[in-house]
């Protein structure tokens, strides 16, 4: 509590301080320009998931950069420090929003092969085989990472393209501290790059790596000059192209120079909804998160989730009903649009998503093996990782990108220095039968040469009565619809700042296996009996997702969540 000197009256004490505030410049006030007491920041903000990439980004904003140009020199710099998941041999989505309000999205998915075929994973019984489409050359789709930047670069970038490469190309060959968590994740995979890597020595410490060591990758770093100087045909065509077609050719992978050369990212109109007064622009087909998280939104509007509580029964059967019921129709009605016309406007119209709802009960959990995918008139991955930035003009970027598995195939490109995605596993290899993630297809996401496979990635943007109000994403292979949804009902429903949000614990429910998976703590002992008593099963798991996303907070100030799971950075100026 603030003391009133002695011999100053409270009015005249009061007067002083409101001069003192209308006065005294806006820096000095603050400590620092741009910058309040709690870590909110007016001119620009990154959060991603390795703290060099962030600082590469920062550095990219105050240069005079847009959040287009910070988001390319992220994606290589993430390329160089989370090569679990940071990639050029991957994919991903991209949400746009710029300062007027003016929206776009851009799909880099990777793609099916020239020579893949629906039954490349099926033995002589049509059984599938395991680990094909996991661990081995077989396992990767045409990379759409670098073509995915180019486009972006090329349709809203403002500083030159090399400039934005060259930072990644520094780490990579300067090399940069690893981290804890880095460090154990190599250690961990390190038999496997062993094993499915022979006369390689990528990503390999005899000793094990420990936290501080100097990660150094120079054929990585001569990768990435070729696309600094080349842009696009640095990595689809020359000596990049070749190499990747080499290692095909070794182990009978089926990506070729045809494929390379063919691929090509595509700009898509963003899917926009509306939740409460709240406005959310996220990614279309061939990703499945953006339907999905409007369904759920709208599946738990009419219900006065603030009343019942964060993670409290009713909150959590209410959102578990609806999660099983939206997973029931991703298994069916989503896919590539440009090879299958995903039902859109049918799945997201009110009247169907409320009869969807119709049979749940409060009575008991409706179990999953009764729920179906929806009818309606008419009808014809663990290891990504995010980022979400917002600039100085209020230009917003969410991007979603990924490897599929933790390491992708943990299969190294000779002499490139970077890990092929296994995003084949993303297709449905057998109509019923689960993939990695547990997740079911069908037709819709079936096999086919061109064809981009399915994905759990759900970028998104909020904005509320007209202005950029959230920025956020996450990796976590079939739990990132859920953990955005969760995020964004933190903030809305239950009143949590962005850090809040992004730290609470989450739990997760996809139709099938029917259970409920729960971060240890995220829910309490006297609720999980509650919902047991229901007829739920839960189950605990060490994390879900790795949320990073911005709040613009009524002030006009940027905060940042960084999910403490991992070693997520947010940096603001």
């Amino acid at each position: 509590m603030t003391r009133i000197p002695q011999k100053v009256s409270a009015s005249k004490y009061l007067l002083s301080l409101l001069i003192i505030l209308f006065i005294v410049p806006t820096g000095c006030v603050q400590g620092q320009l741009g910058q309040n007491n709690s870590g909110q920041y007016r001119n620009g903000m990154v959060v991603c998931a390795y703290p060099d990439a962030a600082q590469v980004g920062l550095d990219i904003l105050k240069k005079g950069g847009n959040a287009v140009d910070a988001a390319v020199a992220v994606q290589f710099a993430l390329a160089v420090t989370l090569p679990e998941a940071g990639n050029i041999g991957g994919g991903g989505f991209m949400v746009y929003r710029s300062k007027n309000g003016k929206t776009n999205t851009l799909d880099f998915r990777e793609k099916g092969p020239g020579a893949s075929n629906v039954n490349m994973y099926l033995d002589s019984a049509g059984n599938v085989i395991p680990d094909l489409s996991l661990y081995t050359h077989k396992a990767s789709g045409v990379p759409g990472s670098v073509a995915g930047m180019v486009e972006a670069h090329k349709k809203y970038g403002k500083l030159k393209w090399a400039d934005l490469v060259q930072p990644a190309i520094n780490l990579a060959r300067n090399g940069f501290k690893a981290t804890k968590h880095l460090a154990s994740d190599l250690n961990w995979a390190a038999e496997k790059f062993k094993k499915f890597n022979p006369g390689k020595n990528y990503l390999v410490k005899d000793a094990g790596w420990h936290e501080g060591d100097i990660l150094v990758q120079e054929d990585l770093a001569k990768t990435l000059e070729q696309i600094r100087d080349k842009g696009r045909d640095g990595f689809y065509d020359g000596p990049v192209a070749d190499m990747i077609v080499a290692e095909m050719k070794q182990s009978e992978g089926l990506i070729t120079k045809d494929d390379l050369k063919a691929y090509r990212a595509v700009w898509r109109k963003a899917i926009i909804g509306q939740y409460k007064n709240y406005k959310v622009i996220t990614m279309p087909p061939p990703s499945s998160g953006g339907i999905a998280l409007l369904q759920l939104l709208k599946s738990i509007e009419p219900f006065p989730l603030k009343r019942y509580g964060h993670n409290q029964d009713s909150t959590i059967r209410l959102m578990v009903e609806a999660e099983r019921r939206v997973y029931a129709d991703r298994s069916k009605y989503l896919g590539d649009p440009d090879f299958y016309k995903v039902p859109v406007d049918s799945l997201l119209r009110p009247e169907y998503i409320t009869s969807r709802m119709k049979n749940f009960s409060w009575d008991a959990a409706t179990p999953s093996t009764s729920i179906k995918p929806g009818s309606f008139v008419g009808y014809e991955s663990d290891q990504t990782t995010h980022y979400s930035i917002v600039d100085t003009e209020g230009n917003a970027v969410s991007i979603t990108t990924t490897l599929n598995d933790t390491f992708g195939s943990k299969i190294f490109v000779q002499g490139a220095g970077f890990l092929l995605n296994n995003e084949m596993d993303d297709f449905s290899s057998k109509p019923g039968v689960p993939n990695m993630y547990g997740l079911i297809g069908g037709k819709a996401n079936s096999i086919q040469p061109g064809k981009r496979m399915l994905s759990s990635m759900t970028p998104t943007i909020v904005e509320k009565d007209g202005q950029l109000f959230m920025v956020v994403g996450t990796p976590g292979g079939s739990t990132i619809i859920t953990s955005v949804f969760q995020t964004i009902l933190n903030v809305i429903e239950f009143d949590q700042n962005m850090q809040q949000a992004v730290s609470l614990k989450r739990f997760h429910s996809q139709w099938l296996p029917d259970v409920v998976t729960a971060e240890k703590e995220a829910i309490d002992s006297t609720t999980i009996s509650k919902l047991e008593s229901k007829g739920y099963k839960v189950v605990t798991k060490a994390g879900i997702g790795r949320v990073d996303a911005i709040l613009k907070t009524q002030w006009g100030y940027y905060e940042g969540g960084a999910d403490p799971r991992g070693d997520d950075t947010k940096l603001g100026f």
